[in-house]
């Protein structure tokens, strides 16, 4: 049995502010050299505004979580959906440098927010059999921006726009935002948050719609493990008993970022340039790039539920490992600059598949529904956290040292990555939530 339309048309609202995060989070690869130009920015602050969106994006990731609880995914959704709408309206008829990076901030408070909120609506909308790949597909959408992101700074670019082309490049992502901001008004709220609130009818309606197979055994489930936490609704999520799902949320998050995946997408044109390509073949390459990406995110949706979060990871991080020393001894000895495409596309593709696929289902599975939102936001921040640390710092580092230096630190931090979820990280597929709840946290008490 499939997904119904309900559920389908939910999912694909719910995942369509992944691809505006994607969107947001890589097209400053195309307008980067123009702002560097125009303004006259040093290494470090050519970092910092690739990296003040990503400041903004972990402030959404932390605050996501309490505002989910409270006003619920699909409310708090359409504040972000707003935030990215100001976002591209403002960093396109931005005035100066600080005006941009106000407006870049604010972007990312919409994609921070959305990180931590589009999964967790996802997996509290979908059944157990389906959740991996419908959740997914917030992760496919990601890709799908970063895709779309390339794509449209290569046909700006063709346009010969002169001095304002870096504002049609961030300026058009307010079409899909204003498109995401209209579908959320025609979505319901997740069952779980309206059974958190003694909505039950609602609650099953929702089920219902969403074709779940025994809604009421499914709503009596919810409302078991809600009963089980009603007396520590409101507790913080950083407490000893939620130490393993801190441990996993946290550490996926920060690997994501160790692997250096989106230093290399933030920075694609750089790393091109350094190589040797020009700017229009840099960005055919970027755009080669997006396309491997969106297509092995498909391929890791397809085996989420068959093959497991951990065997994916497992391969993902040896196969990136031995790219990413690929790239560092290629820039090291100056030789075979051809295959820094070959490699790179091949990185991405391992990428994509694993981590890229697995992350944000994750995360959004191994806490209970009390503090689900907030555990996503701690997972999601520590994304964000490693992301704008390396985002910065990266620029300066390729400068004052060795190009190949970044590369062989990713490589070595996703060699340890393999063996923490060899040894650490336990399986998760085919569960359903309340399960996963009593597994990870059942039986540890305080």
């Amino acid at each position: 049995m499939r997904p119904n339309l309900n559920l389908m048309k939910a999912t694909l609202t719910g995942a369509l502010g992944g691809l505006l995060f994607g969107f947001d989070t890589v097209v400053i690869s195309g307008a980067i050299d123009a702002l560097v130009k125009l303004y006259h920015l040093t290494p470090q602050g050519k970092g910092l505004t690739v990296a003040i969106g990503l400041v903004g994006t972990v402030v959404g990731a932390l605050s996501a979580g309490v505002a989910g609880q409270k006003l619920g995914g699909r409310e708090t959704l359409r504040i972000t959906a707003v935030l990215y709408l100001v976002s591209a309206i403002g960093c396109g008829l931005a005035w100066d440098w600080h005006s941009f990076m106000v407006f870049r901030f604010i972007g990312g408070l919409g994609i921070g927010a959305s990180s931590v909120l589009g999964p967790v609506y996802i997996a509290e909308l979908a059944p157990a059999k389906w959740r991996g790949r419908l959740v997914s597909a917030f992760q496919f959408n990601v890709v799908f921006g970063i895709l779309v992101a390339y794509t449209s700074n290569y046909a700006i670019r063709l346009l010969h726009l002169g001095a304002a082309e870096w504002r049609w490049q961030v300026g058009i992502a307010a079409i899909p935002a204003t498109a995401f901001l209209v579908l959320l008004f025609f979505i319901p709220r997740s069952p779980r948050w309206s059974a958190s609130r003694n909505r039950i009818d609602e609650a099953l309606a929702v089920l219902k719609l969403m074709g779940e197979q025994d809604p009421e055994g499914e709503l009596a489930d919810i409302r078991e493990a809600l009963a089980q936490e009603h007396a520590t609704a409101h507790e913080p999520v950083f407490r000893w008993k939620y130490r393993y799902p801190l441990f996993l949320a946290i550490s996926i998050g920060a690997f994501n970022q160790l692997a250096g995946i989106n230093v290399i997408l933030y920075y694609l044109n750089n790393i091109f340039a350094s190589a040797g390509f020009s700017q229009i073949s840099s960005d055919q390459q970027a755009i080669a790039i997006g396309a491997t990406n969106f297509v092995f995110a498909m391929v890791g949706m397809s085996l989420i539920d068959k093959a497991g979060r951990k065997t994916l990871l497992l391969i993902g991080a040896a196969g990136t490992a031995t790219c990413l020393a690929g790239v560092s001894w290629l820039f090291k000895t100056h030789s075979h600059p051809g295959a820094l495409v070959w490699l790179l596309v091949t990185y991405i593709a391992f990428f994509s598949m694993s981590q890229g696929a697995v992350i944000w289902v994750y995360i959004g599975e191994v806490f209970p529904t009390s503090v689900r939102s907030k555990g996503q936001g701690a997972g999601s921040a520590s994304h964000w956290i490693f992301n704008a640390a390396i985002a910065l710092e990266f620029p300066v580092v390729a400068q004052t040292m060795h190009t190949e230096t970044p590369f062989i630190f990713f490589a070595v931090m996703t060699v340890i990555q393999f063996f923490v979820v060899l040894f650490v990280y336990p399986e998760t597929k085919g569960q359903t939530l309340e399960a996963l709840q009593r597994k990870l946290i059942g039986a540890e008490g305080d």
